[in-house]
């Protein structure tokens, strides 16, 4: 294979491993009955899983033989938030393993495959968390009218990492380590939930003063929705570990947050969602088509 077939490969390859993963996972979580959907979910894993591996390859040898263009995607702007993406995607492959591949391959086999890609996507995301607004602020010269909801992706899977560690928390064998990973996970919803908050508002400042950009990047704003979504699930799901974890009133008072953050914040998605989906009518007459966006 010629060294030019994965010159142009960029981190952004994997937000298709993203997307591939959530469907089977959404799938199983469905809440009512049916057992077809479990079965179904098998695919989008399955296909999810040969993606991830086939990026991961394809990444490997990128970085071996083009490192002058690794080095452009981190001075990049409109490229480097995008390196959020492939933590993302070993945690979503993780937890769909738990949700959808533990009858096939049982369940210890399950959790050790979740526990290590959980483990290599939170010790990413963690970096990329810091090293990409690092980067960002180095520059100096990047125009808040240039600001774009893409700029939220490095500094969401520590909240991704949040919400998919509460199913690995009850696997851990002390009681003294799965409150750690409880913390732990709390932690990291706090400082995604407040980097993502002050990219938000970076954006609502563009959207209200300079308008919604290119046609092209109008989808991107639907990014926004996953940030809020992602934080609901986050303190949904710690919430009852920590009411069996924790003394009262921290285990029953962060059990309870899970609703009292939940609801306002899921108001704020749906009105969120609605402006979005009033630009994006908008975009469509003015010269958006389709792409992978």
């Amino acid at each position: 294979m010629s060294t030019a077939t994965y010159r142009d490969l960029g981190p952004n390859w994997f937000a298709a491993v993203m997307g591939t993963g959530i469907v089977a996972n959404a799938a199983v979580l469905l809440p009512f009955d049916w057992p077809l959907a479990r079965d179904l979910a098998i695919v989008p894993w399955a296909l999810a899983v040969v993606l991830l591996v086939t990026l991961l390859g394809a990444t490997v040898a990128h970085w071996v033989r083009h490192p002058e263009r690794r080095r452009a995607h981190l001075d990049d702007p409109a490229m480097a938030p995008f390196y959020g993406c492939p933590p993302m995607a070993l945690l979503t492959v993780g937890a769909g393993t738990m949700l959808v591949a533990a009858p096939l391959i049982g369940t210890e086999a399950a959790i050790v495959v979740d526990s290590v890609l959980w483990g290599i996507g939170t010790a990413l995301g963690l970096l990329t968390a810091v090293l990409i607004p690092v980067l960002m602020i180095r520059r100096g010269d990047l125009d808040p009218r240039r600001t774009f909801a893409t700029w939220l992706l490095p500094v969401v899977p520590p909240m991704v990492s949040a919400s998919t560690g509460a199913a690995l928390i009850s696997h851990l064998p002390t009681a003294g380590l799965q409150q750690a990973m409880l913390f732990g996970c709390y932690a990291m919803f706090g400082l995604s939930l407040v980097l993502s908050l002050l990219m938000i508002m970076l954006l609502w400042f563009r959207l209200i003063y300079v308008g919604s950009g290119p046609p092209r990047m109008v989808p991107t704003l639907w990014i926004v929705l996953g940030t809020l979504g992602q934080s609901v699930t986050a303190v949904g799901l710690l919430g009852p570990h920590a009411g069996e974890l924790l003394k009262a009133p921290y285990g029953t008072g962060l059990e309870a947050f899970g609703v009292v953050y939940g609801l306002p914040v899921i108001g704020f998605a749906l009105t969120w969602m609605a402006i979005v989906a009033v630009v994006t009518l908008r975009a469509l007459h003015h010269g958006l088509r389709f792409s992978m966006t």
